[in-house]
């Protein structure tokens, strides 16, 4: 049932984006026989490929349930792949499918450098910009309002260093904080090629009650697994992420260190994954 509520929410929000594409456009247009192109940037391959191929998918779901026609007008996607951490392959697409393919719409972008050097004024930034998803503040405050109801008093929060995982970092320490928790360290990882062993060694040096998490969709693996393997879990320390670590498609290559850990996401909000409920997904190790 739960499958069947996000499956329905992506397919509401790609058939909300296709249809106010083709709504905003249709003025512009010289030809009614033209089709209205979109220009779809994602990242389809690199340490965020999980993130561009749901993306894709859904569009495509959405296209093979509903038609490729809006409002009377036919729909042409073109897909890129930016790889995920290359701004200037990003822009090179970008003049590529508004000068060569002449796209009404451009969508997609999986990491916000790839589109400005923020993250929640990225709609502020120009009328025609426009989110159908949500923001890093609010899947990261019920989170921190948790932790402090769940008798978690210390924390260390560990972010990637960019304006989503700055977004989380401020605002888990601000509700935290506010609800009498305590910040022991805020850690930030480098968005290309992070290293985590190291940052999770400091987070265990300094023995938190649990360790707050944000990482882009994909690297959760990492960051999880180091998580058992330096000890931090064995030292009995929680962690609490958001859901972009710990993303449906991230379990089975993440395997039994999922276990216990706390997630929050604006289409997958999971309790807590029980030893038994690890069994039935296959995450038990040997």
């Amino acid at each position: 049932m739960r499958h069947k509520i996000i499956d329905t929410r992506r397919r509401a929000l790609v058939g909300a984006t296709l249809s106010s594409a083709v709504l905003g456009v249709v003025p512009r247009l010289a030809r009614a026989a033209d089709p209205i192109r979109i220009g779809v940037i994602l990242p389809m391959s690199g340490p965020f490929e999980s993130t561009g191929r749901q993306v894709e998918a859904a569009i495509r779901l959405y296209v093979a349930r509903n038609g490729d026609t809006v409002a009377g007008w036919k729909i042409e996607l073109i897909v890129r792949n930016d790889t995920g951490l290359a701004p200037e392959t990003t822009k090179r697409y970008v003049q590529e499918l508004v000068v060569k393919d002449q796209v009404a719409v451009l969508a997609g972008f999986g990491l916000t450098p790839l589109t400005l050097a923020a993250t929640s004024i990225i709609p502020q930034k120009s009328p025609y910009i426009v989110r159908t998803g949500f923001t890093l503040s609010q899947v990261t405050q019920p989170l921190a309002d948790r932790a402090a109801k769940n008798g978690i008093r210390r924390v260390v929060t560990l972010v990637a260093d960019y304006g989503p995982g700055l977004d989380a970092e401020k605002t888990f320490v601000k509700h935290f904080t506010e609800a009498g928790g305590a910040i022991v360290e805020s850690i930030r990882s480098p968005l290309r090629n992070p290293v985590y062993a190291p940052f999770l060694q400091r987070a265990r040096d300094a023995k938190p009650d649990a360790l707050f998490v944000f990482v882009p969709s994909g690297e959760g693996t990492g960051v999880l697994k180091q998580f058992v393997d330096r000890g931090l879990k064995d030292a009995g320390i929680k962690l609490i992420c958001t859901g972009d670590v710990l993303g449906d498609d991230l379990l089975e290559s993440i395997g039994p260190a999922a276990l216990g850990v706390i997630s929050s996401h604006h289409c997958s909000c999971r309790a807590r994954l029980t030893e038994e409920q690890g069994v039935r997904r296959g995450l038990r190790g040997s």
